[in-house]
């Protein structure tokens, strides 16, 4: 922070540090000035710049298109792994599935049809518009959901176990067992009531 200073001051003062006198703000009153490197410094915003372009890269909408709900089951399932796909690279996937002549009068297979769709894919998404009728067309529209991955290796957890009130001791060999004594019994004589 040096204040204002005549441009040959800070060039002179550029030159003997062995640096580059950059213009950060032009338009301001007075021009705002830096010495630094500029390879460096040009070099860190490049990588910047790629890093927020990487970052914004996903979130296409990527869409298959259903021809008939009389779809093969195996034509079914290579369109849900190419889904499956879409959503882990970070894209959105629209399913849109045409309605043919009297396959109108029977909606409710669209909807089964999805239905299906989604329960193969609940692991990977979730859904930002439901099955929606549009003309001839029913529409749905999956985005991906960001779960963290369990690994293979990892065992599911269990649940605490159940004590009833007691707290828990490792059984040890010869060790009492952890059972609260009965309760005091008084006895009552024959024939009494």
């Amino acid at each position: 922070m040096v204040g204002i200073v005549p441009t040959s001051e800070a060039q002179r003062m550029a030159r003997e540090a062995g640096l580059d006198l950059v213009e950060v703000a032009p338009n301001a009153r007075p021009p705002v000035c830096k010495i630094l490197d500029y390879g460096k410094w040009r070099y860190q915003q490049q990588k910047k710049e790629a890093k927020s372009r990487a970052h914004s890269k996903g979130g296409q909408l990527k869409e298959l298109k259903l021809r008939t709900v009389r779809i093969g089951d195996h034509d079914l399932e290579i369109k849900i792994n190419h889904a499956r796909d879409f959503l882990e690279e970070g894209n959105k996937v629209q399913f849109t599935l045409q309605f043919k002549g009297r396959e109108m009068a029977h909606t409710d297979l669209g909807y089964k049809l999805f239905r299906t769709i989604k329960e193969q894919l609940y692991t990977c998404s979730k859904i930002e518009r439901d099955a929606k009728m549009e003309g001839r067309r029913m529409t749905l529209v999956l985005q991906p959901d960001h779960k963290p991955a369990k690994k293979e290796g990892d065992a599911p957890e269990k649940p605490a176990p159940q004590t009833g009130g007691f707290a828990p001791r490792p059984s040890v060999s010869g060790a009492p067992l952890n059972i609260p004594p009965p309760a005091a019994v008084t006895p009552v004589p024959v024939g009494a009531k």
